[in-house]
């Protein structure tokens, strides 16, 4: 059968079998199976048998769960409240003020969640409330939130690297290495923005706060005490040789029970909760990871991805022009797709490509984790906007357009990255080739 009506065809069915609400893990396994029975006939239960044990059975994505787990208790403690409390007088007097704790504090509760949905719901359930209450701008209090949210995807511990390195082989140590300093950049622009922001409109921020006593420092330095001593367990110990991701993400599981604990937020019933919602969302990228994993090898017999490459190839782009195709491509992708979905549908295709182009898979990981971020924050399918609209009860449109220029920062970032890759490699390169 010709390649292209092939393509053309197993996209059909990808996205009919998604718009029909079949899961997604479901779906690239079904579309897996109709690429083998057009291909290769009668391989594809052998296939399917080995590829999906194979996919799964792999030791660094014992993390996966541990890390969800860690973010689901935290979820449910009183961290977010504390952090918030903490990080408000070290912010307030900032151009901008308390809309900086938006944006810390969404850092802070990535690097100990991994989770960009987490992060959002758990920081803006805080959040938003506090800065409406002192009168704050509703639209840059969502906008600050819906963007930094997505810190979750690029902060270690990530499980959208987890997933990556998993989906690729690659070290998940050296993934996590790579997306500190990008994510401290990204930080850096989120705040920079609203600084800028502020001093232009002047008339739609509150009166400037008191200036906190050495008392209120003291005690917002003890409020915030637990979840920088959490991250320095966890993050800490990878970087310095002690554990490995999965070893360091037991450690913030414990860690996070004692800091839930310790707050009176760890019940049975809150306890059950964590473990389940841990479990399901373990399963649901399970499925996904299975189902990308026979897809990958079914996408091997039908010879798209050679034919693919091998068309790029011909196009002679630069490894620039190949990288703003693909910020194009993705962009669109996460108009439709969630996050995990996209890195698990498009590596196997996509990574020959990369390969070929010289460009160095821990940078590309960081550079698709960019724009996925872009995807939590696009209309239809973006969760950062679903959770806040299950929060302040707007539509999600709306919220999009309150999120806009944090997506243009995001764009800005990605070039930015792309421009000087040492931004992601420098770290990795220095600590894990001593």
């Amino acid at each position: 059968m010709d390649i292209t009506l092939l393509s053309i065809m197993l996209v059909v069915v990808l996205f009919g079998f998604l718009l029909s609400g079949l899961w997604v893990g479901f779906s690239l396994i079904a579309v897996a199976l109709v690429a083998m029975e057009l291909t290769r006939p009668g391989l594809a239960g052998m296939v399917f048998a080995t590829k999906v044990w194979g996919s799964l059975n792999i030791w660094d994505l014992t993390a996966l769960p541990m890390f969800i787990w860690m973010g689901e208790i935290l979820f449910r403690s009183r961290l977010s409240s504390d952090m918030f409390r903490g990080l408000s007088p070290f912010t307030r007097r900032l151009p901008g003020g308390l809309l900086h704790a938006n944006i810390l504090g969404c850092a802070l509760f990535a690097a100990v969640s991994g989770s960009s949905a987490a992060t959002t719901a758990t920081v803006g359930r805080m959040s938003l409330p506090e800065l409406k209450s002192r009168g704050y701008d509703d639209r840059m209090a969502i906008g600050t939130l819906a963007g930094a949210g997505t810190f979750g995807f690029l902060i270690p511990p990530s499980i959208i690297l987890i997933v990556y390195g998993a989906a690729t082989e690659q070290s998940i140590a050296r993934l996590f290495l790579a997306g500190v300093i990008p994510g401290l950049m990204l930080a850096v622009m989120f705040a920079g923005y609203v600084m800028i922001w502020a001093l232009l409109n002047r008339n739609l921020m509150p009166a400037p706060e008191p200036k906190p006593d050495w008392r209120e420092r003291i005690a917002a330095i003890g409020a915030l005490a637990p979840t920088v001593a959490l991250i320095i367990a966890v993050i800490g110990s990878i970087y310095a040789g002690l554990a490995s991701p999965t070893e360091a993400a037991v450690i913030g599981v414990v860690g996070a029970l004692a800091i839930s604990w310790a707050s009176g937020g760890l019940t049975r019933d809150s306890a059950w909760a964590a473990l389940k919602g841990g479990a399901m969302t373990s399963c649901m990228i399970a499925f996904i990871l299975a189902g990308a994993s026979f897809l990958t090898v079914a996408m091997g017999y039908t010879g798209i991805p050679r034919a693919l490459a091998a068309w790029i190839g011909a196009q002679g782009y630069s490894p620039f022009a190949l990288l703003s195709v693909l910020l194009l491509f993705f962009i669109i992708m996460g108009f439709f797709l969630d996050g995990i979905s996209i890195v698990v549908l498009t590596t196997s295709v996509i990574l020959p490509m990369i390969m070929a182009a010289g460009i160095d898979p821990i940078w590309f990981g960081i550079f698709l984790v960019l724009v996925v971020e872009m995807s939590q924050i696009t209309p239809p399918v973006g969760f950062n906007l679903f959770v806040l609209q299950s929060i302040t009860g707007r539509g999600i449109f709306t919220i999009a357009r309150m999120a806009l220029p944090f997506f243009l920062i995001l764009v800005a970032a990605t070039a930015i990255l792309a421009l000087f890759p040492e931004i992601a490699l420098w770290l990795p390169n220095t600590m894990l080739n001593r």
